[in-house]
């Protein structure tokens, strides 16, 4: 399955024509968006398929997803917040199924504990099925998620001032294996959106969703030879 993610920049990035263009070109399965506008909600008039779109509270930007095959209407999680004024409203991720596969679309805050701490809270929710938690994840070096693997791309998908880059948009897995990663060239956002092909882990019994042995293993290389799990 060929998933997009891409962190739109609301109002001053990525119109609605520019993501349908990015779906006409990649022709994935799902397209998760961050930063999404109520504008998005015209991906289906332009390209058919299925559109949901979760607005944060107090803001004009939220979480979106399209795909060309229809699913179950998605559920909100709410995330960690910070307790101290002024801060942005409570987080929620987008917890969205296609197929066999649970997806967690997120965008999570800046601070390095805070956000840490909302993916543990996805994770939690997510054990036990094949899931991918993608998006942007604010995080600032290594992630330890146990029962899950870092199999998004490598490169710096934003550069801060446009200087500095950081590989804030990214993948964790469980229950399933990439096939490839990469991320895209700039467009009219401040990321990059990042693409991946994911499928069902060996030893995933497509009936029950359980694993046959617990521990992960290396199953596939990417085109640039690296190792996946």
């Amino acid at each position: 399955m060929k998933i997009i993610s891409w962190n739109l920049l609301r109002l001053t990035g990525a119109a609605v024509d520019d993501v349908a263009a990015l779906a006409r070109h990649e022709k994935p399965d799902v397209l998760l968006m961050q930063e999404a506008t109520k504008e998005m909600e015209e991906l289906p008039s332009l390209l058919g398929g299925h559109f949901h779109r979760l607005s944060w509270l107090g803001r004009i930007h939220g979480l979106a997803v399209w795909s060309p095959h229809r699913f179950a209407a998605p559920r909100a999680l709410s995330l960690p917040a910070s307790r101290l004024p002024g801060r942005l409203p409570r987080r929620r991720a987008q917890i969205v199924q296609v197929g066999e596969m649970t997806f967690a679309n997120v965008h999570l805050s800046h601070g390095q504990l805070l956000n840490r701490r909302q993916l543990a809270r996805i994770a939690s929710a997510l054990r036990g099925k094949p899931s991918a938690i993608i998006g942007d994840y604010n995080i600032v070096g290594p992630v330890i998620l146990p029962g899950f693997a870092d199999v998004g791309p490598r490169e710096p998908t934003h550069y801060a001032s446009n200087v500095v880059p950081f590989r804030l948009d990214r993948c964790l897995v469980h229950g399933l294996a990439c096939r490839t990663a990469a991320a895209l060239d700039f467009g009219p956002s401040d990321h990059r959106p990042i693409r991946l092909e994911l499928g069902l882990a060996e030893g995933w019994g497509l009936e029950s969703g359980l694993r046959a042995r617990p521990e992960h293993r290396w199953i596939r290389r990417d085109r640039l030879g690296r190792l996946y799990r």
